[in-house]
Parts: C-alpha cells; sequence; structure tokens
C-alpha cells in the first residue's frame, strides 16, 4: 500500500524534517504537497488530493483546526503535530486523535504512521474529528473517545462510574448498566482523567467520586459505588481518598 502525503506546517525547519523522515523511513509514502499556513494549506490539499495530511495546530491566519473544519467530507486521515504545552493537547488526547509533539521524536512519528497504515488495511473509517471539535468548543473537554472491538465509542465522562484495570485492558462500568472492554491500560485513563473527580483507589480500580455512595473502613476498606459495585481502596490512598471527598462534598 501507497500513501501520498500532504504537510502543512508554518516552521521551514519542521517541513524539511518530515520529509527527510519520510524519505528515509517510510518508502510507502509520497510528499505530493507542501503548506505553511492554513489558507494554502486548503488549497493544496484541494489540488494534491492526499491519503494522508501532517498537520500543524498553531500556525499563522488560521489554526490547524480551522483547515481541518473546510472539509467536512474529508477522504484523508491526519496526524496533529503539536507542542506539549498547547491549549488543545487535552482536548486532542481525549479524542483519541492521532498527534505527534515537537520537537519530532522519530520512534513517535513512526509508531503515528503506521497506526494509518493499519487502519486502512483493516478498512476502518477515518475519525470525524466531531468529539475533536466539541471537545475543544467546550473548552473543558468532557467527550472521551474510547477503541472498542466495533470501532470507536464517544462517552460522556458523566456517564462514567468506574474503570477497571484488566491487564493491559480497561473494563469501563457506565450509568445506564453498560459494561466495554477497551485495549487501553488504566494508567492512561487516570491521567486524562485526573482533573474529572476520578480517583484511582487501587492498582486496578479508577473511580467516578461523583457516583460513591459510601466508605466502609472493614474488609481492610472499600467503597461502594452507587451501582452497588465495592471497589477495594489500597491503605495508602484512604486519607486522601477521603480529603477528595471532603473537597467535593464542601
Amino acid at each position: 500500500m501507497n500513501l501520498k502525503a500532504v504537510i502543512v506546517d508554518d516552521e521551514i525547519d519542521a517541513v524539511k524534517f518530515i520529509s527527510s523522515i519520510v524519505e528515509e523511513y517510510c518508502p510507502n509514502i509520497t510528499i505530493v504537497g507542501k503548506a505553511y499556513n492554513a489558507k494554502t494549506g486548503v488549497s493544496t490539499i484541494k489540488k494534491a488530493n492526499p491519503d494522508l495530511v501532517f498537520l500543524d495546530v498553531e500556525m499563522p491566519h488560521g489554526s490547524g483546526f480551522d483547515l481541518l473544519a473546510k472539509f467536512p467530507d474529508k477522504t484523508f486521515d491526519v496526524i496533529f503535530i503539536t507542542a506539549f504545552n498547547h491549549y488543545a493537547i487535552k482536548a486532542i488526547k481525549f479524542s483519541a486523535v492521532d498527534y505527534i509533539l515537537k520537537p519530532i521524536n522519530i520512534k513517535e512519528f513512526l509508531s503515528a504512521v503506521t497506526k494509518v497504515f493499519r487502519s486502512k488495511e483493516n478498512k476502518e473509517q477515518s475519525p470525524s474529528y466531531d468529539a475533536l471539535f466539541e471537545n475543544l468548543r467546550s473548552g473543558t473537554p468532557s467527550k472521551l473517545a474510547i477503541p472498542t472491538s466495533e470501532g470507536m465509542e464517544y462517552l460522556n465522562t458523566k456517564e462514567i462510574i468506574r474503570i477497571e484495570a484488566d491487564r493491559s485492558y480497561s473494563w469501563f462500568f457506565l450509568s445506564n448498566g453498560r459494561k466495554i472492554l477497551v485495549s487501553r491500560n488504566l494508567k492512561e485513563y487516570q491521567e486524562l482523567l485526573n482533573d474529572r473527580h476520578f480517583f484511582r483507589t487501587h492498582n486496578s480500580h479508577l473511580v467516578n467520586l461523583e457516583y460513591v455512595k459510601k466508605f466502609v473502613r472493614q474488609d481492610g476498606g472499600y467503597v461502594e459505588m452507587t451501582d452497588g459495585s465495592h471497589v477495594s481502596i489500597s491503605r495508602g490512598k484512604k486519607e486522601l481518598f477521603l480529603a477528595h471527598m471532603n473537597k467535593l462534598t464542601h
């Protein structure tokens, strides 16, 4: 499989670096266009009709998101390129969209490219980016994209009662009684949800504090959730847990 790609980035050195990585490590990708701002990026993409766009987030005269909004029926995949401290990084992570951090790491770059090839080989549908735009508009991302066996599901964080580790997988327990298995580990979701009233009570458990019914000191200590489930709490986490609950109730 061969892919045509366009690079859109206002930094000339970044465009050169991406081009050199593709030339050296990606024989199945041909760069068919380069642009240095969002406006010319739109015309370049329309002219080149690429399979893949390496898209900088922050550019003069319009962001990468502004560019993407010009293609409501896009036929190409996108790998965002962004700075770690960019305001949109949380929304990008929440939306499970491929991205590379600047300064660009070759290993991370190739990993993102491999995911695109794998997706196309499996004939998976390109992401709609609706969840990303919704998260960007809200300012505080609340639409979490989770990969399932059927594709991608978008959950509001308020729907999640708790998440339980199952080796390198995670079980999501939702307020409507559903249970979803996701091929991501618990640590990833802890990092995403740590400022959303989620608390890791144990190596295997991440709970939404909004759904905590009570804390029970017996049997080593556990948390009872509103759905009736009992979740273990590590001895060293009890005081911190109670402090978080105290903040939530005052």
